[in-house]
């Protein structure tokens, strides 16, 4: 990921949804005057979704998605539909793409009300009206256009652009934590595990967001923090460490400097703080046989002492002296049905957007499987989470009682 590149976690995500041959891809690529998705005249050309992300004035970045046929049949295709619904976890604005001629279908009007049951603001887009003898009338959150000539195009723009939602993120990652000038030392490990020449994206997002503070952020590895602390003049705000390393950052830090981890503040700044502080409990009450699910938002090639699927279940049979069975998934796969785990534990979600990774929460609560996240079990499980919740105000309170 460049630096100089909106993530995809934090684009808006718009998604195309129909029957096929409504004319989505059409549409999109009318939309955004590049031909994005190949258009055919064949029913089912769009077999699984298609991601792109642009600049789309006058939203600014957004992840297009263009999603297969929601009548697309056979077997293959039921997994195709299935798809396209999973998309709807991530998306933020849904456009669905109707035959001008054919009108709504049952399948659409399905969509519609999961649109409205999810909370997802939407538009109703009537394609293909240039063969109609007389458009009519658009009523609300509906438009009538045509990709082939052109028609309402712009005015199509201009409604999506309208549907944008408020920012999804209940606070930001840092910045209401800090004041102008303040030091704040972040820890970044460089291991076989980091990337070739390149912070992962948690770390830069934490960096942009210290410089939008006018504070004062200063790198290190965990191997120099020691000797940082004895060169500084000025007691730093905070240490912000990668969780991997959190046992030996506390040891290397100073009582009387509050210490987080970055998936802590990614817990925070698009999950749930304090369900997942909650969850972490769940780890006491675990026993022989129980089983526990490990999720992460992306999907990379794994080291051979990998942290999602190989240190944190190595500390938590440790911390809990059970026999536990993990499972383990990653990038779009988290299960519908979460009833055979006793917790779940997710990476920090850099990858998700808040919508995804809020309903990957609220899927576990109405479960009633607790959630968790990779940095609080390792504060939890290594004895240092009251510390790590420090800098937040209020929310050391949950931990009061044990």
């Amino acid at each position: 990921m460049s630096m100089n590149q909106t993530p995809a976690s934090e684009r808006t995500h718009i998604s195309f949804f129909g029957k096929r041959n409504a004319g989505k891809s059409s549409i999109i690529n009318a939309v955004t005057s590049q031909s994005l998705s190949i258009v055919s005249d064949q029913k089912g050309t769009t077999t699984d979704p298609v991601y792109k992300t642009m600049e789309l004035l006058p939203l600014g970045p957004v992840m297009l998605i263009d999603t297969p046929g929601i009548d697309d049949e056979g077997e293959l295709g039921e997994l195709r539909v299935k798809r396209s619904y999973q998309v709807l976890n991530k998306t933020d604005i849904a456009v669905l793409i109707v035959d001008a001629a054919a009108g709504k279908s049952p399948e659409d009007e399905a969509l519609i009300r999961r649109f409205c049951q999810k909370g997802i603001s939407y538009l109703v887009v009537y394609n293909k009206s240039d063969l109609l003898s007389e458009v009519p009338q658009a009523k609300e959150r509906e438009i009538w256009v045509s990709a082939h000539t052109g028609l309402n195009i712009h005015q199509l723009k201009e409604k999506i652009a309208s549907l944008k939602p408020e920012d999804s993120h209940n606070c930001p990652l840092v910045q209401d934590l800090l004041d102008p000038l303040d030091l704040v030392v972040l820890v970044v490990p460089i291991d076989k595990a980091a990337p070739k020449g390149r912070l992962i994206l948690p770390q830069q997002q934490t960096i942009r967001d210290i410089l939008e503070a006018g504070a004062c952020p200063v790198v290190t590895r965990d191997t120099e923090l020691k000797d940082l602390f004895s060169r500084l003049s000025v007691k730093p705000r905070m240490v912000i460490t990668d969780s991997q390393v959190f046992s030996q950052v506390d040891k290397d830090t100073p009582e009387d400097v509050p210490l987080t981890s970055f998936s802590i503040l990614m817990a925070r700044y698009k999950g749930d703080l304090e369900s997942s502080i909650i969850g972490a409990a769940a780890l006491d009450y675990l026993q022989d046989g129980d089983s526990v699910l490990i999720a992460e938002g992306c999907t990379h090639h794994r080291q051979c002492d990998d942290i999602g699927t190989v240190k944190i279940p190595r500390w938590i049979q440790n911390y809990t002296g059970k026999n536990l069975n993990f499972s383990f998934v990653s990038g779009t796969e988290f299960p519908e049905d979460l009833s055979p785990y006793r917790l779940v534990i997710h990476c920090g979600g850099c990858m998700l957007n808040p919508r995804e990774m809020k309903y990957r929460i609220q899927c576990s609560l109405d479960q009633n499987v607790p959630i968790t996240n990779y940095g609080i079990v390792i504060a939890y499980v290594s004895g240092i989470l009251k510390r790590s919740l420090e800098p937040f105000p209020g929310i050391a309170e949950l931990l009061s009682g044990r």
